[in-house]
């Protein structure tokens, strides 16, 4: 999953930021954070296994395997971040635009712990309001790209944003069959941790 779900499947300030940070630090410095930004780190990888193994993630692949093979689950994660945006069951307009202050507010506020690239992306993602701005076309076509810019075997002219308008209810339909069982997951992950706690 991309930065919207992961932000959404986050149960406390901590985890907001263990979930952002997982994708930025080393495997060995996750036991250097506080315990609450540990869980986050949890909870991320606990996510992204889940999401790994789910039947509708490997449907969700065919709309663009064609285009970029083994790079096909980095673009289903930017697309499910679309569909999160736009599941007006999850939130409301006004409450999807509450959580993106939400997060920034608290990445900020915990900013001793982010190291300098986040920082630097951060300051992108909050000018831009990726997360609230998600539910946007234009969002995605600018995140695809992204990842095309990243991937040392793909060429920025691969088609991928065309896939997704092309793929829209399908991919929609891969949602619908996917997000309920994780966001009961995620709460399952989260009971533990809280039970961990005690």
């Amino acid at each position: 999953m991309n930065y919207l779900a992961h932000s959404f499947l986050a149960f406390s300030d901590g985890q907001i930021v263990g979930q952002f940070l997982e994708d930025f630090i080393r495997n060995k410095d996750r036991y250097s954070f506080p315990k609450d930004i540990q869980d986050g780190i949890t909870m991320h990888r606990a996510v992204d296994t889940f999401t790994d193994s789910h039947p509708a993630i490997h449907e969700a692949k065919k709309a663009f395997s064609p285009l970029v093979r083994l790079y096909a689950g980095a673009f289903v994660d930017v697309a499910m971040d679309y569909f999160v945006a736009t599941d007006l069951s999850l939130h409301s307009l006004a409450e999807w635009k509450a959580h993106s202050l939400r997060v920034y507010r608290v990445l900020n506020e915990h900013d001793e712990w982010l190291p300098e690239n986040f920082k630097i992306m951060l300051a992108k993602m909050e000018q831009d309001d990726w997360l609230f701005n998600y539910r946007k076309d234009q969002t995605i076509r600018f995140s695809m790209r992204n990842v095309l810019n990243k991937a040392k075997y793909l060429s920025p002219d691969i088609p991928v944003f065309e896939a997704f308008l092309d793929n829209k209810p399908f991919l929609q339909e891969c949602y619908n069959n996917f997000f309920p069982d994780l966001l009961a997951h995620a709460k399952g992950i989260n009971t533990l941790i809280q039970m961990d706690h005690k």
